[in-house]
């Protein structure tokens, strides 16, 4: 007598990673808090005092974190200490440089530094040309950005980058639920990922009460928002590739520049794109 074998068990129309149920002793969740909340303040305190001289001070400064981001990142795919010296002084002299400049002589420096690491890298190359290009063209955003609008919306642009972050963090630390991405990023959650989307929704609110700016800087603070995380995934999945947990370990807590500061490299990158796009900031809708 034959026997018909078991039909296979239709998979789920969402393959859903699932975190476990709240523990009693939340407070283990939170047992990174301490040295991220020091170093974060002490980023925020040499941030905030570059976004506030503005000029030569914050072109210094952002020209330094894309030398180093760019060193990190040329240590995670193990290019060897000579090429990732290399590419950093080249990309934080080139950042500067390119401020310094007309903006046409200025693109010509910026675009060297990929065609440096075409020139000089042989190991995951084209990771190293797409995350450099995308690195020295967020700098370069972020410092035209801070000189075309002024203090106002540079720290608008910050509020919705730390708001994300934060409101994805606890979100997600709470909450729990379906996982985002688990492959590339095994922490992150959809509760965490949509609570920073209501975050930067906040804080575009906020800004639109106090600037008189159009309603459209709501939306636009969510598409920041949106495009910070998928900075985080694109840096996650680097990591995961490298088989490394963090990309340096510069700051206590963060691990590296590269970990801390890929959210606002992804928003700065958009926002280039925005401000080149469409009149900014948003003007209100005549009545």
């Amino acid at each position: 007598m034959s026997t018909r074998p078991p039909e296979p068990e239709e998979p789920p129309l969402f393959d859903f990673q699932m975190e476990p149920p709240i523990e009693p002793q939340v407070v283990g969740r939170f047992q990174d808090l301490a040295p991220r909340l020091i170093t974060a303040m002490l980023l925020i305190v040499v941030g905030g005092v570059a976004v506030w001289l503005g000029g030569i001070w914050f072109t210094s400064l952002i020209a330094l974190c894309v030398g180093l981001m760019l060193w990190e990142l040329s240590t995670m795919v193990q290019t060897g200490p000579k090429r990732a010296r290399l590419m950093a002084c080249v990309g934080a002299g080139a950042v500067f440089a390119a401020n310094l400049l007309p903006i046409g002589f200025g693109l010509p420096l910026l675009m060297l530094v990929p065609m440096v690491a075409i020139a000089f890298i042989r190991k995951h190359r084209r990771i190293m040309v797409a995350f450099s290009a995308a690195i020295v063209l967020a700098g370069l955003s972020l410092t035209q950005h801070l000189t075309q609008f002024g203090l106002i919306w540079m720290l608008w642009l910050i509020a919705v980058v730390v708001m994300s972050d934060v409101a994805g963090y606890f979100a997600g630390r709470i909450l729990g639920g379906p996982k985002f991405w688990p492959r590339l990023s095994p922490k992150k959650t959809w509760s965490g990922t949509i609570a920073g989307w209501v975050g930067a929704a906040f804080v575009g609110w906020i800004w639109v009460l106090l600037t008189g700016a159009g309603w459209e800087t709501v939306g636009i603070s969510i598409a920041l928002a949106m495009m910070a995380q998928m900075g985080d995934i694109a840096e996650s999945a680097v990591k995961r590739k490298m088989g490394v947990k963090d990309s340096s370990n510069l700051l206590p807590g963060h691990g590296g520049l590269f970990d801390r500061f890929d959210a606002m490299l992804g928003a700065a990158l958009l926002l280039l794109i925005i401000e080149s796009l469409s009149e900014f900031p948003p003007m209100p809708v005549a009545g």
